[in-house]
């Protein structure tokens, strides 16, 4: 493997519109698809193979690949402006790499299939706005398309603190400042302070990994700055069940008051195949902070969340999980078959069958 032969492989996956790049030992390169893992032709990898990719990534972020070294996230770029994100580690003693491509392309809410609302939600003058879902399910994705449609449509101070970058935004109506944890800055919860004395309107914080950058991502909604972050979570209801999860057990009570108080709304992602099975398109669950809402995080009644999201499809445009997934179906846009492995829910495969 040489520099050449590597960015030869990443121009082919990033011309042919894969979604992630697989470098391990023992193995040919493996390509994702359409959501399918696709074996590769190409000649199996060495463990010098893979150490070398992992230092040329390394260099591209002004860094040397160290025996300690045991995962790290970076960003990669092609000369032809290609750009990865990468994900080293260590397995069996050698180094792996998985580089996720990056759309060169930020796209508006209807080119990603996006419910409109979320221009709504992102256009809330403070609070906290989180967007969840399992990895790969594009969470990333949908935060850039938020963060172009704020650069489009308001004159925003806008500060992203990202591990690594990955969209890259050229300042519109807003001024954009994006930090690198790692490069610029050492952690999410030191940016996250530094930031809020950077005339911020807007903070993007790539995700919530632990208690510090929790509490400091709510403390900046609560003085008044529009926060956007991500978290790992599959719903509304979850995601709010982590956030508390993180605090001790006496300060919960209050940290669902906090959270009630700010909380704008959550947008909870996950991927399915089209009915031609040549596209991926999101179903989306939304939920906005209402009042109902809100007193039932205030009171720990999480339960009852997902009643008062269906039943706010109509005035405030949310929607469960289901809801969208019914209506894909009933647009003929994905199959029974795919809906019911997502969705697991026998009310779903009954309105399915046997409502109009």
């Amino acid at each position: 493997m040489d520099a050449k032969t590597l960015n030869q492989i990443l121009e082919i996956a990033f011309q042919k519109k894969v979604s992630d790049l697989h470098f391990e030992v023992d193995n040919p390169p493996f390509f994702r698809g359409r959501g399918q893992l696709i074996r590769s032709r190409l000649p199996k990898l060495t463990a010098e193979d893979t150490a070398f990719i992992a230092s040329q990534i390394l260099q591209h972020n002004g860094r040397t690949l160290t025996d300690d070294l045991k995962e790290m996230d970076a960003s990669y770029a092609l000369p032809s402006g290609g750009r990865f994100r990468a994900s080293i580690f260590r397995q069996r003693g050698s180094f792996g790499i998985i580089m996720r491509v990056i759309p060169p392309h930020i796209g508006t809410f209807a080119e990603l299939n996006l419910p409109e609302v979320l221009g709504e939600i992102v256009n809330a003058p403070n609070g906290l706005v989180l967007v969840t879902g399992p990895t790969g399910n594009g969470k990333s994705t949908t935060l850039a398309s938020m963060l172009r449609f704020l650069n489009e449509n308001n004159n925003y101070n806008i500060i992203t603190i990202e591990d690594p970058i990955e969209f890259l935004f050229t300042s519109h109506q807003s001024c954009i400042i994006q930090r690198e944890v790692g490069i610029d800055t050492d952690s999410f919860s030191s940016a996250l302070k530094a930031s809020l004395r950077m005339d911020p309107d807007v903070i993007m914080v790539g995700e919530m990994r632990d208690k510090e950058t929790i509490d400091a991502c709510i403390k900046a909604a609560e003085t008044g700055h529009l926060v956007l972050s991500t978290l790992h979570t599959q719903s509304a209801v979850s995601t709010i069940n982590r956030i508390v999860g993180h605090f001790p057990p006496d300060a919960q009570e209050i940290i669902r008051q906090r959270l009630a108080d700010i909380l704008v709304g959550t947008v909870s992602l996950r991927l399915i195949k089209d009915r031609s099975g040549e596209n991926i398109i999101p179903v989306v669950e939304v939920m906005r902070a209402t009042t109902t809402i809100q007193s039932c995080i205030r009171e720990g009644r999480l339960d009852d969340i997902e009643k008062h999201i269906e039943n706010g499809q109509a005035l405030y445009q949310m929607q469960t999980l289901d809801q969208h997934l019914l209506q894909l179906y009933k647009q003929e846009r994905i199959t029974i078959e795919d809906a019911k492995r997502l969705s697991h829910s026998m009310d779903l495969e009954r309105k399915m069958l046997f409502d109009n």
